[in-house]
């Protein structure tokens, strides 16, 4: 269903290629045009992407704007794009954010500033492909092409171990994606067999039933390389490095972004395709989220360092998110869609944060800071509001998320709800803990009195994202109606499929019987 009658997926995923591209011909000496540009380009495709939103019908389950084109006939991959209630706001999410990072790396970035930029938009068109893409090839290559730019943000224009920190995030995500890519080529030999039709069209493939011995295996080649991307404990050892050593922007499009195409994958691939395997790994995938949760809120505890803090903080966050879609109800899928947006705000505006007062200080050690409040006082604003957003303040974005999740999560496990919500008590300590220590006490250091507050720049930075932790956080239902029929239609699949698979491994005597009545009757 394509109700605007032009390709507006196709539009909002390739004009910031068309961008890079122009990029290429602009002289490296022009650094402030190569900034303007690429803002401009960013924010076109914003702008362009908004219909999207508010022409997207939200009592439909159905894919909507879907193109698609033979793209290798022979064998079976076509160009396929759409979206429904799931990855809706993961593109609007993208499309948002990726302007303000451009803006945010004004003057942070210095070096090679056309190939930073270039980077961005190439990341921005991976992340868009992978959330638009309806055919598991296009899928695939959207997903391996997107690491390579961010690959080269973290690795050329990060801190002092971005080398390490660079090489330890592809080769992580590259294992993963190989075992993916085996599972794929396994569902599409599998659907040929069934039907004799070679395809890697998703929706096709929704449509045959996948014995339950296969599913098993197929659910965890994708599972793991999902569970890499989220991370979900103890696949987590990257993250911090990777968030560390990248630069502001590259945080943020990594809070705000990547770590959710792995949460994405699991709503879009692992629990339609294999039902009856998501519930047997349910206790498991439970267990490890909460696991996460209270380990990255403890570790974040400790931290010296401001930003290594938010990043364990994200550990722990999107433990909930894990938590909530496995908890497999209408709440706990909502409120874990819902978080990752409300994870991506956050978070990422606490890294643009840390991002701000780096500039400042060039440094990110709590001890080295202390009372800055008294000379940056819009500045602590906007901290603390982001900082409230990140506990999950009622009246913020972060509790409308985490009550959805802990709701769903206590309908289907009280064990698992009750343990999960220590998570929200020692995320308030470890954030307020920090807030009072860098804002707050004695401002006895020469180099903290001299720190000027938000320039304009920087509060237009910060002010989208805070003006939407407000709107979501006093009225998410523009938010949580987008959602809804593709949740219910995801609910009513898992569950169908679940049905299927326990009476064919209940009953296989009666259903060869049955088989044998129909054929007699005929």
């Amino acid at each position: 269903m394509n109700t605007l009658g032009f390709p507006i997926l196709s539009t909002v995923l390739f004009l910031p290629l068309v961008a890079a591209v122009l990029l290429f011909f602009f002289p490296k000496e022009k650094e402030n045009a190569i900034r303007v540009f690429t803002l401009a380009a960013s924010s076109l495709v914003f702008l362009i992407s908004l219909p999207i939103y508010f022409r997207f019908d939200g009592g439909s389950a159905a894919f909507q704007f879907v193109e698609q084109k033979v793209w290798i006939p022979g064998f079976g991959v076509s160009y396929k794009l759409g979206v429904d209630g799931i990855s809706l706001l993961l593109v609007m999410l993208t499309t948002f954010i990726t302007p303000i990072t451009v803006l945010s790396s004004w003057t942070a970035i210095t070096k090679h500033v056309k190939e930073f930029h270039i980077s961005m938009l190439l990341l921005e068109m991976g992340m868009l492909g992978v959330f638009m893409s309806l055919d598991l090839v296009l899928f695939y290559v959207f997903w391996e092409a997107m690491l390579i730019p961010m690959y080269l943000i973290i690795g050329v224009w990060g801190g002092p171990r971005r080398i390490y920190a660079a090489v330890k995030f592809f080769i992580y995500t590259m294992v993963g994606s190989l075992l993916m890519l085996v599972a794929i080529l396994a569902l599409y030999f599998y659907h040929q067999r069934v039907t004799g039709v070679y395809t890697f069209d998703l929706e096709q493939i929704w449509q045959i039933g996948i014995p339950a011995h296969l599913q098993v295996w197929m659910f965890l080649a994708f599972a793991l390389s999902f569970a890499i991307k989220v991370p979900i404990f103890p696949f987590h050892t990257w993250l911090p490095d990777a968030h560390v050593e990248a630069p502001t922007a590259g945080s943020v499009i990594l809070a705000g972004v990547l770590l959710k195409m792995g949460t994405y994958g699991y709503l879009r691939y692992c629990l339609p395709l294999f039902p009856n395997a998501t519930h047997q790994f349910v206790p498991l995938i439970s267990v490890l989220a909460i696991i996460g949760i209270i380990y990255g809120a403890l570790v974040a505890m400790v931290q010296p360092d401001v930003k290594k803090l938010v990043a364990y903080s994200s550990v722990s966050h999107l433990g909930f998110v894990m938590l909530g879609i496995f908890a497999l109800t209408m709440q706990g899928l909502q409120g874990g869609i819902l978080q990752m947006i409300n994870h991506g705000l956050s978070t990422g505006a606490l890294f643009l944060i840390v991002g701000m007062i780096y500039e400042r200080r060039h440094t990110r050690l709590i001890a080295d800071f202390g009372g800055i409040a008294k000379v940056m006082p819009i500045f602590a604003t906007f901290f603390m509001i982001v900082t409230l957003s990140s506990i999950g303040l009622p009246g913020l974005n972060g509790f409308v998320g985490e009550f959805l999740i802990l709701v769903g999560t206590f309908l289907s496990n009280k064990v698992y709800a009750i343990v999960a919500a220590t998570g929200v008590i020692l995320a308030a300590v470890y954030m307020l803990w920090m807030f009072q220590r860098v804002m707050f006490g004695p401002l006895d250091k020469p180099e903290n009195q001299k720190l000027k507050d938000l320039s304009l720049r920087e509060i237009v930075v910060l002010l989208p994202v805070v003006l939407f932790i407000f709107w979501i956080g006093l009225y998410p239902k523009p938010f949580l109606d987008k959602t809804e029929a593709s949740v219910e239609a995801l609910l009513k699949r898992v569950e169908a499929g679940r049905a299927e698979a326990l009476l064919e491994q209940s009953s296989p005597q009666a259903m060869t019987l049955q088989t044998g009545s129909e054929e007699a009757t005929e």
